[in-house]
């Protein structure tokens, strides 16, 4: 494998004042080997918000993507400002409260909620007193997309293709919003609704859950030998005793809130399934259990901080959250107490925050979504949302499978080869297309 690649770049804090402070930009760049092969570049995107980008092109290539569209492109990776090598944001976040980690306690009670909220306000008081906090109404989704535009202009492209992820897509779809020209084809790929990640897509969460859980559910009762349930029903009542047992005596500093958030998180993909179900295993045994933060952990909670609550404004009464929660406990009961809980973006300041970018129909008909159908992360009900919005612009394809991500590893040929056609000859289908299950999935 070709080494990657890196540089910095130097853009605007503020594009309003295009010539004023200046911030930096690392990108990466895994080129193509084939130079009569080459069309251009592809930007890509994994997620987040929060998360670095710089590796990404090493790790879409190990990952399997097809030869073709590394001949066809150079993949162009980078870290978003405030996050990773890119001048990072801080909220000087303790090692607890890393360890805490980004999702709002599961509230059983409109009390719980209430002392959720003191917690919150903590949060954005040490973000908006950080070193970092005059980047606070910069680090948005529009001027990360407004720095794509300028790695586009510094590789001397009149164009630039796309891959994103997860919140990738709302990158993705700002980018086509503020720069329709510029973009060639953008493959959007487990998609959040045009609102990016606000209140709503997060309270989506937990439907997410609700949707992918079964499958989990029956691959732990499928195997005995975890001891958690013969039948579906066995396995979902005891996630339910497990959550209660954790949060009244935590594991190994798992308690119910984190005990929830690490099973959506291991329901991202059918690989991570037997290695959850052993922890459940040990929590269910009361034996000890690693845990530790992500590495980086303080930079990338904080980087998800300064974008959520600066793309969207939340909703600041507590009572608002209050009832969210009585309705989310009833519909998604498994994490709608959390994903509907007060969080640090209802107390963030308020001034100087651009208004949002809000995404539509205008401009060329080049966007390819991907999305499973039983996503965790972002649930298809988003994903169509955001397919309503772009209108003519986009066509969506839909597998069914669960799981978060489609291309290139989710191991669906019908998908990924509709995704490699588009990148590589420009040919999209095109209706709207349902790919079916396939052996295995």
């Amino acid at each position: 494998m070709p080494r990657v690649e890196c540089a910095t770049l130097e853009v605007p804090l503020d594009y309003r004042k295009p010539d004023g402070r200046q911030i930096e930009i690392a990108v990466s760049r895994l080129a193509s080997q084939v130079p009569s092969k080459r069309r251009g570049v592809l930007l890509t995107n994994p997620g987040g918000p929060g998360a670095g980008g710089l590796s990404y092109p090493g790790i879409l290539a190990a990952f399997g993507l097809p030869t073709q569209v590394l001949d066809s492109y150079d993949v162009i990776g980078f870290d978003p400002r405030g996050a990773g090598r890119s001048t990072p944001v801080s909220c000087d976040l303790t090692q607890q409260q890393q360890e805490r980690g980004a999702f709002p306690a599961y509230a059983h009670t409109a009390a719980d909620v209430t002392r959720e909220a003191k917690y919150a306000r903590t949060i954005a008081r040490q973000c908006a007193t950080s070193d970092s906090a005059w980047m606070l109404p910069h680090t948005t989704t529009a001027n990360t997309a407004r720095d794509m535009d300028r790695i586009r202009a510094a590789l001397g492209e009149s164009k630039i293709s796309y891959l994103g992820a997860s919140y990738g897509t709302s990158l993705g779809a700002v980018y086509g919003t503020l720069f329709p020209g510029r973009g060639d084809r953008i493959v959007l790929d487990s998609n959040l609704g045009p609102g990016g990640y606000d209140v709503t897509a997060f309270r989506l969460v937990g439907r997410g859950m609700e949707e992918r859980f079964p499958e989990f559910a029956e691959f732990v009762a499928a195997h005995p030998e975890y001891g958690l349930g013969a039948t579906r029903r066995q396995v979902t009542a005891k996630f339910f005793e497990l959550a209660k047992r954790l949060d009244e005596r935590p594991v190994s500093g798992i308690n119910g809130t984190s005990f929830r958030g690490r099973t959506l998180d291991h329901l991202y993909s059918d690989a991570l399934m037997p290695a959850w179900a052993k922890t459940w295993q040990a929590l269910d045994q009361g034996k000890p259990v690693s845990s530790p933060p992500p590495p980086n952990a303080a930079n990338s909670m904080a980087a998800r901080l300064y974008v959520l609550c600066a793309d969207r404004r939340w909703p600041t009464k507590v009572s608002e959250y209050q009832r969210d929660v009585a309705v989310d406990r009833l519909l998604y009961p498994k994490l709608g107490g959390s994903t509907a809980n007060i969080g640090p973006c209802a107390f963030w300041p308020d001034k100087d925050f651009e208004p949002p970018v809000e995404v539509g129909r205008r401009g060329p008909s080049n966007f390819l979504l991907v999305q499973n159908e039983r996503d965790p992360g972002t649930p298809l009900a988003g994903a169509r949302k955001l397919r309503g919005a772009l209108g003519k612009r986009a066509t969506m394809v839909t597998v069914d499978q669960g799981g978060h991500g489609v291309y290139p590893s989710g191991g669906n040929k019908c998908a990924s080869d509709l995704v490699t056609t588009f990148l590589t000859t420009g040919q999209r289908p095109a209706y709207d297309q349902a790919c079916a299950a396939e052996p295995g999935k």
